[in-house]
């Protein structure tokens, strides 16, 4: 009982505190509770990654599995593409039918050289 009355005297003395000094004491708690929480999150981390069992887990999620569907799918092969032979001939012709184009063009247009 006497530690309850303890406690109890303590919140009456914080209550009489200035605005200032209790929210100093509030934060304080605050980032006292906050960094203990921290540590215990990063303790059961430490334990949880230490119990991890790798090998396991890609078991779990299919992995072997899917390395085996990987290796049986059929390699996919693009064909070559081959580029036009053009002979003289046809190469001839091309290079009449552009001049011509050009002549009947400047023609047309009324455009002087």
């Amino acid at each position: 009982m006497a530690f309850l009355k303890k406690i109890g005297n303590f919140f009456k003395n914080l209550q009489k505190q200035p605005e200032h000094i209790r929210k100093i004491i509030l934060w304080s708690v605050v980032i006292f509770v906050g960094l203990a929480f921290l540590f215990f999150w990063f303790h059961d981390m430490k334990i949880r990654l230490n119990n991890f069992q790798k090998q396991k887990f890609l078991e779990s999620i299919g992995v072997s599995q899917l390395q085996n569907q990987l290796e049986q799918t059929p390699e996919i092969k693009m064909p070559e593409l081959e580029t036009p032979q053009i002979n003289e001939e046809d190469l001839k012709k091309m290079e009449e039918a552009v001049k011509e184009m050009e002549s009947s063009g400047t023609e047309s247009t009324g455009a002087q050289p």
